[in-house]
């Protein structure tokens, strides 16, 4: 599941991670990603210290056993963490899912948690890379937007499961408060208004409207928005 921050990410990892025959893994190039970059995320000494930093140690274990011998593996990883350096031969091992939200509702949410966020942080660029990346090797990938699964959770699960070959599970649609045991070191930072939760929060009102640099970034991640809505399921 390919998406970036803020994109009801960590709420599908809780449906995924309610059903008993998937295990799940919570942004596993993180670590990797803080360490090349030097950026100065919050808990960035604790993220580093909790996994792999050498991406090729990473990728290994995405496409080795799946944890606890379960069936199907859940993988939630960020766009942005793709950098260059970061492996990507593993790609044709996976399916693959892209997790799309409107940019306003992004920049607003992450705004709010990060100082001064630029395009590259919020990974809208780097989807579309990808996405056209796997397009060019015959991979057909999936696109769903985090409004409508909040709309409908119900029916865009089942309509994504069915599409993954799966069958829907109704287990998927609710999870116990206060996290998930995979939940990256990070959680305390991010996940508090899902950590409350104990399932999808209601559908969303219109996008908000932000002026400044806000708006400015808005309007950068748009076109990589609208060209992966329009294939959406």
């Amino acid at each position: 599941m390919w998406s970036g921050p803020r994109n009801l990410s960590t709420a599908m990892m809780y449906a995924f991670g309610a059903r008993p025959d998937f295990a799940v893994v919570d942004e596993p190039f993180y670590a990797a990603y803080l360490a090349r970059t030097g950026l100065d995320h919050p808990m960035r000494d604790q993220i580093i210290e909790s996994q792999p930093t050498d991406p090729n140690t990473v990728a290994a274990t995405l496409t080795g056993p799946v944890p606890g011998g379960k069936p199907h593996f859940y993988q939630k990883h960020m766009t942005q963490h793709m950098i260059p350096g970061v492996p990507r031969n593993w790609f044709g091992q996976v399916r693959h899912v892209f997790l799309i939200r409107h940019p306003a509702r992004v920049v607003a949410s992450f705004g709010a948690k990060y100082d001064n966020p630029t395009l590259a942080d919020i990974g809208f660029a780097q989807q579309t890379e990808i996405f056209d990346e796997l397009t060019a090797q015959g991979i057909v990938p999936l696109v769903i937007d985090s409004a409508d699964i909040r709309r409908d959770p119900h029916g865009m699960l089942a309509r994504l499961c069915a599409a993954l070959d799966l069958p829907f599970d109704p287990a998927m649609l609710s999870w116990p408060k206060g996290g998930h045991p995979s939940d990256g070191v990070w959680a305390p930072h991010w996940y508090g208004a899902v950590h409350a939760s104990t399932g999808f929060a209601p559908a969303e009102g219109p996008p908000p409207t932000l002026t400044g640099s806000a708006g400015d970034l808005v309007a950068q991640a748009l076109p990589h928005y609208h060209r992966l809505e329009g294939l959406k399921l």
